[in-house]
């Protein structure tokens, strides 16, 4: 496995991104060593909040969470999965399946030895949240999911296909556009390049190009037998479990449901519904999901 890793002087001085960054190195099973980044702000005695990223953005689109999150006296981690943000990237998009995905993040939560953890999730940030949640549920106090799912070979909306069409065909995969054309407040240029800051070259986009063809959307797509096992333990799992959907993501519409109705912690909850937020709602309302996942949390200690 050939690795790149993103030039430091990328990611200097980008708006509203002055955090030190953390590495914690993780072996793949061909023996190739990858550093993983992790932004890790507030009290490192409290519990920790785990804010996990989706496609093709990175811990860049928690920027104006993070703070507000460590005010209130959380830890607050937010790592970049493998080929994305500060960590490294290999270069071939075959290099990338959804259970190396799962196994690396594993390897770095266990060997961080976090507990005690409140995870919120959004798009793959959730595939692969989720999961961590199905393999250590004792690890997990806690869930928010938003604009995200478990998907298990069922199918998948006229929206995402004309993602995966897109994604798979374009000759130079846009980020910042990408990322911008996903909310509702649109971003400006500094900002759009901040998305792109990790993606100097083509080849280092091989993550973000493998990444929507790796939705388990039919039954004949890998790991759609290790999310219905998956599955299995989400619906034993009966600690707080919040959804906080956006109302205006075509993506995951009514992704919510499934969630409410099948894992035990979800009943009697407060759902939310996130007026105003497109698919990255942490772009259009980070000030919201700052006080639903705080509130979760002192509801639940």
């Amino acid at each position: 496995m050939r690795v790149l890793r993103t030039p430091d002087a990328r990611f200097a001085n980008l708006p509203g991104f002055p955090f030190a960054p953390n590495y914690f190195d993780v072996k793949d099973a061909d023996g190739t060593v990858l550093r993983v980044h992790t932004v890790d702000e507030g009290a490192k005695a409290a519990a920790p909040v785990l804010l996990m990223h989706g496609e093709p953005s990175w811990s860049y689109l928690y920027r104006h969470m993070i703070p507000g999150l460590a005010a209130r006296g959380h830890r607050v981690l937010a790592p970049d999965l493998v080929g994305f943000g500060r960590s490294d990237k290999p270069d071939q998009v075959a290099d990338y399946t959804y259970e190396r995905h799962v196994k690396w993040m594993s390897d770095w939560l266990t060997g961080l030895d976090l507990r005690g953890i409140t995870l919120f999730c959004q798009d793959w940030g959730g595939l692969i949240g989720l999961r961590l949640v199905a393999a250590f549920p004792d690890r997990f106090a806690r869930v928010v999911v938003a604009n995200t799912g478990l998907p298990t070979g069922t199918g998948w909306t006229e929206a995402f296909k004309q993602w995966l069409d897109f994604s798979q065909t374009v000759p130079e995969l846009p980020v910042g556009e990408i990322v911008s054309m996903g909310t509702k407040r649109g971003l400006d240029q500094a900002e759009k390049a901040a998305y792109l800051a990790p993606f100097p070259e083509e080849a280092y986009k091989a993550g973000a190009r493998a990444f929507p063809a790796l939705v388990p959307i039919t039954p004949e797509h890998a790991s759609v037998e290790e999310n219905k096992a998956a599955w299995k333990v989400l619906e034993r799992f009966d600690k707080p479990f919040l959804t906080a959907f956006s109302d205006g993501d075509p993506v995951t519409a009514g992704g919510e449901r499934i969630f409410r109705e099948r894992v035990p912690g979800a009943r009697g909850q407060a759902h939310v519904t996130i007026a105003g937020g497109g698919h990255f709602l942490q772009e259009d309302k980070p000030a919201e999901l700052v006080d639903v996942i705080d509130g979760l949390i002192r509801k639940t200690a």
